[in-house]
């Protein structure tokens, strides 16, 4: 099969893309034949050895996939042809792929594989965030930091989703158009935000995937009772807190760690996922992409999320 390999972690433009032995299920795996691959920010730091996570070289890149099962478990609820998107630390930009299969999600029938290779990250990271983090209310204003991102998307479309009023921070005209047409009623430049959201009347919430230098003012964008919910830092530095805000202003930070609370938790990924599937039905959910690239080019696409362009989510066509 072909993969896009990390030989080594020299950065996007090292990826090596070629021949390697087929990926085979192993006990309580599935066996995907890979359709599309979404392309996400750790998958830049694993490039790079900056990811917390360090698998050892080679390795496949790629963290989540929609595709068709070749195998599947006797037991579970998957067979041969059926539709399904998968999440795994890495192996998805390869033509076939190996995932447990509490990670492995059907994906309905509306819902083309690119657009399926864009959600389980994002999407399922934002429904935890938004919601069990969060406690997202309905008439509540959130603003979102990176919003023209996969992040900043998927927390677009679902905070709309759940009734809330988003506004969001961009770094140029370009992006404030693209974020109002996946649904941001407000969009305000990264210079002087604190200001102009102010100016709107705070928010209750902020989603913040970007860290940074933007975090101080972030918090005094929010309202009495306010909540910061820390997503990543895709600016590279972690930022620090004065406590003394915290109590001065009633507001909280909240970590949002998906992973490190959803795993040890059977049962729970997919219990996430079936929230999901009345919004994609309905049409509320539909991940924007900013570009597709074939296998041969993975080393594009995932370089660029580091050139900060990206309109909402890149993707890898690998099968037909």
């Amino acid at each position: 099969m072909r993969a896009a390999r990390v030989t080594r972690t020299d950065g996007p433009q090292a990826l090596e893309i070629g021949e390697v032995p087929d990926a085979t299920a192993g006990p309580g795996e599935v066996l995907v034949e890979v359709k599309a691959a979404g392309v996400n920010f750790p998958d830049l730091l694993l490039t790079q050895d900056k990811y917390q996570d360090k698998p050892e070289v080679p390795f496949t890149l790629g963290g989540e996939l929609a595709g068709v099962v070749r195998e599947a478990p006797a037991d579970s609820e998957f067979r041969s042809g059926d539709r399904v998107v998968a999440s795994s630390p890495t192996g998805a930009f390869a033509e076939l792929a190996a995932v447990p299969v509490n990670s492995v999600f059907p994906l309905p029938g509306a819902v083309g594989f690119a657009a399926g290779a864009c959600l389980p990250m994002n999407y399922l990271t934002m429904t935890f965030a938004l919601i069990t983090r969060g406690g997202l209310q309905k008439g509540e204003s959130v603003l979102v930091q990176g919003a023209a991102g996969g992040i900043g998307t998927a927390t677009i479309q679902l905070a709309k989703a759940l009734g809330a009023r988003v506004i969001s921070v961009v770094s140029s005209p370009e992006k404030a158009d693209f974020v109002r047409s996946v649904g941001s009623d407000e969009a305000v430049l990264v210079d002087g935000f604190k200001d102009a959201v102010k100016a709107l009347g705070g928010v209750d919430m902020v989603v913040d995937p970007v860290g940074g230098d933007r975090f101080t003012d972030s918090l005094r964008c929010l309202n009495p009772l306010g909540r910061m919910l820390v997503i990543g830092f895709t600016a590279g530095d972690i930022p620090t807190v004065k406590v003394n805000r915290l109590l001065l202003n009633n507001i909280d930070v909240r970590g949002v760690g998906w992973g490190a609370y959803a795993m040890p938790r059977e049962g729970y990924v997919r219990r996430e996922w079936d929230k999901l599937i009345p919004y994609l039905e309905s049409g509320q959910v539909d991940p924007p992409i900013g570009g597709t690239f074939p296998l041969e080019r993975a080393g594009e696409a995932v370089a660029g999320l580091g050139e900060r362009s990206v309109l909402g989510k890149y993707v890898i066509e690998v099968g037909s």
